[in-house]
């Protein structure tokens, strides 16, 4: 199978290159490099044409959409395959698309995600919350599993994913208008057309956050709202046991590595989450000053406002 790999990019720096240089060390090799980088003014000098498989695309910020601008590069590419990533995840080893690509040996699987591992620095509360959210073992996940996973059933991260490219087109791919979640809207379409999401655990990516509550916040006011905004993929699903599930865990190992004070930080972080969440579900009903306040992705909304 041919493969392409799509890295939106804004103000990368050198991590861009890093990441670069370890897409193209891996043991399968890719065609090319898609970078939509936003505002083209912010991209290195250094990388410009230094990479003969590297094509860098440059947009506005206001032309930016978390959904609209990976579809406009995954239209760019005529791979079986289009991985996408971020700009600050990086391959924990050379068998990242090798591992990713395994799966798509059956045609039922339309979809591929990687295992993330927490980064140098990360706090303890969000190294097991990777543990959780990407365990040691991999899964296949299809319409079967939604009365048991629930929404999770859905869960698939363009921090690094691997999509089969003529499904994509086929079933119209991200949604080309979303404050978030472009990823989890398009794999519930996966999933519910009846193919299947593999989860990668031997394709691992170095990727984390240290998120304040307020981040968390933001974060999942976002979330909710882009589950909000698309009923037909989320409604009469259930999704706030699982939280609950990771916030019971995740005590139960903070007393087990004899660290209870880090409950606190449970406490608040999810306090975050569930308020953001809360409050992004009723988004319809709140002020534009609110909604500014409250999400993490202002140039969407003001982008909304405008039109």
């Amino acid at each position: 199978m041919t493969v392409d790999v799509l890295i939106p990019s804004y103000r990368p720096g050198k991590q861009l290159e890093r990441l670069i240089r370890r897409i193209l060390k891996q043991s399968y090799p890719v065609g090319k490099i898609l970078v939509m980088n936003t505002e083209e003014e912010y991209f290195p000098e250094e990388l410009k044409g230094k990479y003969k498989k590297v094509l860098v695309h440059h947009l506005s910020k206001k032309e930016f959409d978390h959904g609209g601008t990976r579809d406009k590069g995954i239209g760019m590419s005529k791979a079986d395959v289009v991985v996408c990533m971020t700009q600050d995840a990086l391959p924990a080893d050379d068998r990242v698309i090798e591992e990713l690509l395994k799966p798509f040996a059956d045609a039922n699987v339309w979809a591929a995600y990687a295992r993330q591992l927490p980064a140098e620095g990360c706090s303890e509360i969000e190294k097991y919350t990777r543990s959780f959210n990407y365990p040691k073992e991999s899964c296949l996940k299809g319409k079967e599993d939604l009365e048991k996973l629930g929404v999770k059933t859905y869960f698939c991260s363009n921090v690094c994913a691997a999509w089969r490219r003529d499904i994509y087109i086929k079933l119209g791919g991200f949604a080309k208008y979303t404050v978030f979640n472009e990823d989890m809207i398009y794999a519930g379409k996966v999933v519910q057309n009846g193919g299947l999401i593999a989860y990668c655990a031997d394709a691992k990516v170095i990727h984390s956050h240290n998120y304040s509550m307020m981040q968390q916040f933001h974060r999942y006011f976002d979330l909710a709202v882009s589950q909000t905004m698309h009923p037909e993929i989320f409604a009469g699903v259930r999704s706030e046991s699982e939280g609950a599930k990771l916030v019971k865990k995740t005590i139960g190992h903070c007393i087990r590595i004899g660290k209870p004070w880090l409950i606190i930080q449970v406490v608040t972080q999810n306090a975050g989450k569930f308020l953001g969440y809360k409050m992004g579900q009723k988004y319809q009903r709140l002020s534009k000053d609110v909604i500014l306040w409250c999400t993490m992705n202002r140039s969407y909304w003001e982008k909304r406002y405008r039109e």
